[in-house]
């Protein structure tokens, strides 16, 4: 346990001689270490371009479904727990995800219906950045998705939402 503790003693004043040595360095350390956590969505293949809209930064057609499929399940009021736990369900079952990787896209997902000022204005941009991207491949994806989020009838937000998502993604 003695030995222990002077290593750790060592490694502690070896870094505290280094930050007191180079705060320069040390500072820039800490930014980089900041810069990498705010970056996390990144790994997701999103990425953030200077003066576009977040939705431009989209190059996962996974993203875009799950940000579709939250604005779907938004669209007439808050979802409830139920819905969110169906959700995540078929993203991961899908789009065969991780339990994490699933989570990540729903943050990521609410983030940028809320970006796009609401669910229905996110449908219409969501929808034809997923054409842009994945063409109409994802079509059967996103109809399985949505209609396993739907109990019952469709409510008239829905309807429109699928017409509108018909319409970006060139379908007739």
């Amino acid at each position: 346990m003695p030995i222990m503790m002077l290593i750790l003693s060592i490694v502690g004043g070896a870094l505290w001689f280094w930050v007191r040595s180079n705060p320069r360095d040390a500072i820039h350390l800490a930014q980089d270490a900041a810069t990498m956590i705010k970056n996390a969505p990144r790994k997701l293949a999103f990425r953030k371009q200077t003066n576009a809209h977040p939705v431009e930064g989209i190059d996962d057609p996974r993203i875009a479904i799950c940000a579709i499929a939250q604005s779907f399940i938004e669209l007439d009021k808050l979802p409830t727990q139920e819905q969110r736990q169906k959700l995540h369900v078929n993203l991961r079952a899908k789009l065969r995800c991780s339990e994490d990787e699933a989570e990540e896209m729903e943050v990521l997902g609410r983030w940028l219906m809320n970006q796009c000022k609401g669910a229905d204005q996110a449908i219409t941009r969501l929808g034809r950045r997923l054409y842009k991207i994945d063409g109409d491949t994802s079509w059967d994806t996103l109809q399985d998705i949505l209609g396993g989020l739907v109990d019952g009838d469709l409510s008239q937000g829905q309807i429109d939402a699928i017409t509108e998502l018909k319409r970006a993604m060139n379908k007739k």
